[in-house]
């Protein structure tokens, strides 16, 4: 069995503090990761099972792969990483490309991708018994979609820290949402985590909204190294809203926080 790479201090401390902030994480949740085998999902796949063997409350870890059936994008290996970490793992081959084909009708392929994704994401948190789904999108992700909600469709948005899905049964979490994309490349590479690439397969040789916002924010940054720190205080209305009532501490906890 391979043993999970301890995080670098400043991911740790960043991804502890938006845990503690948004009560990403409670006692006795049943935590699925979604693992796209990128950087960002690969690093909190560790993240996550740092703070399980650490943190003062008892949570369990999977992880599910939604494998679009793609011939330039083939994520199954990770089933041999998953079972050597062995981290309860659900790998699900969906024809998202083909579906796109016949279903798709003014929607982007990387909008019915996502949602099929989620779909999938969905159906197995509830068939094998998670009641949390989380998400590997860092500051720089909510940065983008801030600024492509604002420049495209006139509204203040980005994603949320922790919210509640409609049918609400399942939690959404985002514990990297203090984190800079740089942190989870050089995480990655330094750890050398069997990250899968070009996982976007429609979007290889396109380049999209997203791109043209990542390069403005890099402009913007080299004038201004506080940039994303501003980002953040002026998003944080938007990553907060609808957050779920805080738990109270269980008898438990208590007596864990006193040993």
């Amino acid at each position: 069995m391979t043993a999970p790479v301890t995080p670098p201090k400043s991911l740790l401390r960043q991804v502890g503090r938006a845990i503690g902030d948004y009560h990403l994480i409670r006692d006795g949740d049943r935590v699925l990761l979604g693992l796209s085998g990128g950087k960002d999902s690969l690093s909190l796949l560790h993240l996550l099972l740092h703070f399980q063997r650490r943190a003062p409350i008892h949570f369990e870890v999977g992880a599910v792969t939604v494998d679009p059936q793609s011939d330039s994008f083939d994520p199954s290996s990770l089933i041999p990483y998953m079972e050597a970490l062995g981290v309860p793992y659900f790998y699900r081959r969906e024809p998202i490309l083909e579906l796109a084909g016949e279903h798709m009708d003014n929607d982007s392929y990387c909008a019915f991708c996502a949602r099929m994704k989620r779909g999938v994401m969905y159906n197995t948190a509830r068939e094998q018994g998670y009641n949390v789904l989380a998400l590997a999108q860092h500051l720089d992700d909510l940065a983008e979609s801030f600024l492509m909600s604002a420049f495209h469709g006139g509204q203040l948005k980005t994603m949320k820290a922790h919210y509640v899905i409609k049918e609400g049964d399942l939690r959404v979490i985002r514990p990297l949402i203090y984190v800079r994309e740089r942190q989870t490349a050089d995480f990655a590479r330094e750890a050398g985590l069997p990250v899968v690439e070009e996982s976007c397969p429609a979007c290889f040789d396109m380049p999209t909204q997203r791109q043209h916002m990542k390069e403005l924010l890099a402009g913007e940054e080299r004038g201004n190294p506080r940039l994303f720190k501003s980002l953040l205080t002026a998003m944080r209305p938007l990553i907060e809203d609808g957050l779920p009532e805080p738990p109270r501490e269980s008898s438990r906890t208590r007596r864990r926080r006193a040993s």
